[in-house]
């Protein structure tokens, strides 16, 4: 835009050259036309001097202009030689740094690699004591079945004479399954597992507040020779000990399968959960049976649940935790069940692939075990929840407690107030249906046999055992002999 000083400069110009032809006219008598020449002639000398004087003072301005920028050059090229000194300077501090830097981390590494050694020396001591422990323990539970047989030996050599052709009487002939001694009952359940008297046993668990059957649980009786059923707590400790689980748990897989196959004719939103026992999960052999028939039915995996203890997971060694895994890897989940504290890990029972964790209700509810607990039970579920784990209370008795625990956000609930353990009928069994008492959580009970397939019935029933048709069989065979 053209300066103010400019516009005013030519407004004074044309003044001054139109002032100088007035003047001419007027005072010297030149006609107009010569007034108006001088008048051209001077405002065309005034513009040809304004230009002239405008650009000296345009060639001083560029040369204040060079001197500036020669100024400023000079500042710049000071400055970057400044940033080159620093520079220089900060390099050799890195370099320094990272010389001291290698030298410490090669003192870590060092002392990792102590760290490492006396690791794998302690790991070796522990699998030392592991062994020693186990063969004192196998050692002591060989010599707690061996003494009622030492005993009832010098019993029967002690017996008079004259009694011997008195009837003896049985060693199994009391009529509770608690009295009977180590040695009766490890041959009571070795007796019943070749004669297939392994009993299924299946309880209900329910949605909460609902009650809507969702899972079942199956547990394992065992039938001894006068069938008086045995439990899991009279029988589980004497089979582990004599290495009777592994078999226990492979016909306990067979058969929840079998139910599991004919509840989901009925409705595929449905699951079972199958007890395992550690000693399955430890045992290779044992385990690889199991695998076997588990991989061989991967299809049902989302709905067949494994149960193991809390104390089991607890003590998980290297052969057990590759056993999870791999089962894990098949797509079966885990549940947790004898939980004798609260002092969970949930992220790492997430990563092992537990997706249900059973606590008794009265745990949940008693505030003398919650003040020792890492979390109150009331914001347990929320925890659990958050790693895909659902909290299940179980042992529940009374509809107080199903109350109290709506407020804990349980999700499932078992135990006798919905309905207690119901057997699974053999072959040839009465079909009239059980009544239930307390709620109609049983009302959904699975029926496996073929007339409760079709009566829909609401008691449990059994696949007839494929074995029952060979062992009639035998029995003829030994009777006609």
């Amino acid at each position: 835009m053209i300066r103010i000083s400019t516009i005013f400069i030519a407004i004074c110009m044309v003044l001054i050259a139109a002032s100088l032809g007035l003047l001419l006219y007027s005072l010297a008598g030149l006609s107009i036309p010569e007034s108006a020449i001088v008048a051209l002639t001077a405002l065309t000398f005034l513009i040809l001097y304004n230009a002239v004087s405008m650009r000296l003072r345009d060639r001083t301005d560029v040369g204040g202009q060079i001197a500036d920028l020669s100024r400023g050059t000079a500042d710049l090229a000071r400055q970057v030689a400044e940033f080159g000194r620093r520079m220089s300077a900060i390099e050799t501090r890195l370099s320094a740094i990272d010389a001291s830097g290698q030298e410490r981390v090669q003192t870590v590494a060092s002392e990792i690699s102590e760290l490492g050694s006396l690791v794998k020396q302690l790991a070796s001591s522990v699998a030392a004591h592991d062994d020693l422990l186990a063969n004192a323990v196998s050692t002591l539970a060989e010599q707690q079945v061996a003494e009622p047989a030492n005993e009832a030996n010098e019993a029967a050599s002690a017996t008079p004479v004259t009694n011997a052709h008195a009837p003896a009487k049985p060693a199994d002939a009391q009529p509770s399954s608690a009295n009977l001694n180590n040695t009766p009952l490890l041959v009571a359940v070795r007796n019943a597992i070749e004669a297939n008297r392994v009993d299924l046993f299946l309880q209900p668990m329910v949605t909460l507040p609902q009650r809507k059957v969702r899972y079942y649980e199956a547990v394992a009786r065992v039938r001894d020779d006068k069938d008086q059923l045995l439990t899991a707590n009279d029988f589980i400790g004497t089979a582990e000990a004599a290495g009777l689980m592994g078999q226990i748990d492979h016909t306990v897989m067979l058969r929840c399968v079998q139910v599991l196959r004919r509840l989901m004719v009925r409705s595929k939103d449905v699951g079972v959960f199958c007890n395992v026992s550690g000693m399955t999960l430890s045992n290779p052999s044992v385990f690889g049976q199991c695998l076997d028939f588990l991989e061989a039915n991967r299809i049902l995996a989302p709905s067949l649940v494994l149960e193991f203890k809390q104390n089991t997971f607890r003590h998980l060694g290297p052969v057990e935790s590759e056993h999870l895994a791999t089962l894990q890897r098949l797509g079966y989940g885990f549940s947790i069940d004898n939980v004798t504290d609260l002092r969970l890990d949930p992220r790492e029972l997430a990563d092992r692939g537990v997706k249900f964790i059973k606590v008794p209700a009265a745990m949940l509810l008693d505030q003398k075990q919650l003040s020792s607990a890492d979390i109150h039970a009331a914001d347990l579920s929320d925890l659990l929840g958050r790693f895909g784990i659902d909290l299940v209370a179980e042992r529940i008795e009374g509809e107080r407690a199903v109350v109290d625990l709506l407020d804990y956000d349980v999700r499932f609930g078992q135990g006798f107030l919905f309905a207690p353990p119901r057997p699974l009928r053999p072959e040839g069994a009465a079909s009239p249906s059980e009544p239930t008492s307390g709620s109609n959580a049983t009302s959904a009970a699975p029926a496996v046999d073929a007339s409760a397939r079709k009566e829909d019935k609401a008691d449990v029933r059994a696949e007839p055992p494929r074995a029952t048709g060979n062992a009639a069989l035998v029995r003829r065979a030994s009777a006609q002999k």
